[in-house]
């Protein structure tokens, strides 16, 4: 960063963020200059610009940072979607204005729908979204089937909007690493 930029940190605990996996920590930058930020992940960083009438769902590891006027927030999103999304119960729920940042494990796809426009999205392979969406099962053949193939529930989502998706799976990555690393299983 430019020396013209300064940094402060601090810690905002709440039973929300302990649940929901949330940051307790949160770095603020301010002042003129220049900033670069990276994420863990060897990825795309998609910047997405708020208008103070939409919201966006991020999904939990996906969030990078956001400008001034940006209102980040944990929401509940339902026993069921918690369950199969991939997300677990709380999504952070993003509003306001200026801009937000979101990476990914890979590439970034932008899906943009028209009105009634569906697309399906693999759970593990959701970033961002703006729109509707339902889970579905996908698999035929019964559950045991369903398990051995890795097929299931995916998303259905709904236009009018905008979906980000990544092009790897974290998943399915860690799994890799796991077997295929030194030291792994």
């Amino acid at each position: 960063m430019s020396p013209t930029v300064t940094l402060k940190g601090s810690v905002k605990f709440s039973f929300k963020k302990l649940v929901a996996g949330g940051d307790l920590a949160q770095s603020t930058y301010t002042g003129p200059g220049e900033l670069l930020l990276a994420p863990a992940a060897l990825g795309d960083i998609v910047p997405v610009r708020l208008d103070g009438q939409q919201q966006w769902s991020v999904g939990k590891d996906a969030f990078l940072c956001a400008t001034q006027g940006v209102v980040k927030d944990y929401k509940s999103q339902g026993f069921g979607k918690a369950m199969f999304s991939g997300e677990g119960l709380f999504v952070y729920k993003i509003s306001g204005q200026g801009v937000f940042f979101v990476t990914s494990l890979g590439a970034i796809i932008q899906k943009n729908m028209a009105q009634g426009e569906q697309y399906i999205v693999d759970n593990d392979h959701l970033v961002a979204w703006n729109c509707k969406y339902t889970m579905e099962r996908v698999a035929s053949g019964g559950i045991i089937s369903s398990m051995t193939a890795q097929e299931g529930l995916v998303c259905r989502f709904t236009g009018p909007g905008t979906v980000f998706i990544q092009t790897r799976n974290p998943v399915a990555f860690g799994q890799w690493l796991a077997t295929h690393m030194p030291g792994g299983q």
